[in-house]
């Protein structure tokens, strides 16, 4: 990276703060500033304006290589890394590292042991990679709740969503936000991939059920709301999941094909609004659901793969400018249908930024540096999708605004 761009756009950021706590005493003839307490490690990049953010971003995205971005794109489960890396970041998985550089991991129970274990495994990752990586996990509550359901780990169990939802209280939501950021940053997660945000419309779904907050959209919304809040809050981004809302099919996306036999005004009239509710609330992910919308798309392609549903409606109809992550593409409506390079190509032409757990990871990556080398995703298309990444590690606190990684390389 420019060294010398980062020193001086950091040092117009400390400026910036010093003077800003720099206030005169109110005697007249004393014309000395108050002592500024702050240094440049306190500034909260929350409170960057989007021109300064902006800066930061393209100033991080200048000194990453093609390699590095593509593979910012991807958060693969450990198994892609290493198979024998489980409960610890071995030899090879920190060569895969360093060679595909992803943008994030996410842990299963499988990966846990107890407390000491777990925060060594991610300070292990996160010090063998030049930018840090999004730590994920599901940990909505109730019966997915990864880290709460293991032993060992000492962290608080809720109830399902269902049970906090007919309580319509959304104090206690907030409480579920709050407690579960605390509890899971605590052992080094960043990213959760919580909250579920459909609304349980169809009381033969299996695959949500109990997961959603109810079949009120409106207290859905507000549930969902404070549940971001909560988690964003304690340092932990929020996602809402599974767009465009697939509370009201019968069968599960895990198994095969799943088509939500809605119109869009009836998506529009129920479904969005818990998504739409968190948007406000500054959710840094939307997760898009694999199922289909034939009635709305005309096609039988998964929404993740629709460019209808995630460019069209979730990022131009809905104005969401975060993180737009696809659901696992290692389940069976995906696999059965497409090879991991189509639709890792497929996800990122239809607008999604970042592609959760590919079938093959390496030949996903691989397909992907292929796609820019021959110009079939253009590096603008690539370059808006880091961008959001970036922005979101940054804003988070995961990559410093001082950034001591980034000097890595030019080192």
């Amino acid at each position: 990276m420019n060294i010398r761009k980062i020193i001086l756009l950091s040092g117009c950021l400390l400026l910036f703060v010093l003077a800003a706590g720099c206030q005169r005493s109110g005697d007249k003839g004393d014309s000395r500033p108050e002592e500024a307490s702050t240094s440049f490690e306190d500034v909260n990049p929350e409170n960057l304006d989007d021109i300064m953010m902006e800066n930061v971003v393209n100033d991080v995205m200048e000194d990453m290589t093609l390699e590095e971005k593509i593979g910012q794109l991807f958060i693969v489960c450990t198994d892609s890394l290493d198979f024998n890396a489980e409960t610890e970041c071995t030899d090879v998985m920190k060569e895969n590292l360093l060679k595909y550089h992803p943008g994030g991991i996410i842990f299963f129970s499988f990966n846990l042991k107890d407390r000491e274990q777990i925060q060594k495994y991610i300070s292990d990752i996160q010090q063998c990679t030049r930018i840090p990586l999004f730590i994920s996990v599901d940990e909505e509550g109730g019966s997915v709740a990864r880290i709460a359901n293991t032993d060992g780990m000492g962290t608080t169990s809720f109830p399902s969503m269902s049970e906090i939802g007919k309580t319509r209280d959304t104090a206690k939501a907030r409480e579920v936000g709050e407690t579960i950021g605390k509890d899971i940053s605590a052992l080094g997660f960043n990213l959760d991939f919580a909250p579920v945000a459909d609304i349980t419309t169809n009381e033969a779904n299996t695959e949500i059920g109990e997961r959603s907050f109810g079949s009120d959209a409106s207290l859905v919304s507000d549930m969902v709301s404070e549940v971001v809040k909560g988690l964003q809050d304690n340092g932990v981004s929020a996602t809402l999941k599974h767009f465009p809302g697939q509370g009201d099919s019968a069968e599960d996306t895990h198994r095969g094909y799943v088509d939500l036999d809605v119109t869009i005004d009836g998506l529009r009239k129920t479904e969005f609004l818990p998504f739409k509710k968190g948007i406000k609330a500054g959710a840094d992910f939307v997760m898009m659901s694999h199922v289909s919308v034939k009635n709305v798309t005309q096609s039988e392609e998964p929404a993740s793969l629709s460019s209808l549903m995630v460019t069209d409606i979730l990022r131009n109809e809905l104005k969401y400018d975060n993180i737009i992550i696809t659901d696992a593409m290692n389940m069976k409506v995906i696999t059965k249908f497409y090879d991991a390079d189509q639709a890792a190509i497929k996800a990122l032409k239809a607008g999604n930024d970042m592609i959760l757990m590919p079938d093959d990871f390496v030949s996903a990556y691989e397909s992907i540096l292929e796609a820019v080398n021959d110009g079939t995703l253009s590096e603008e298309e690539l370059d808006e999708a880091v961008f959001r990444i970036i922005r979101v590690k940054i804003r988070r606190g995961i990559l410093p605004l001082n950034s001591a990684l980034i000097n890595q390389k030019s080192e």
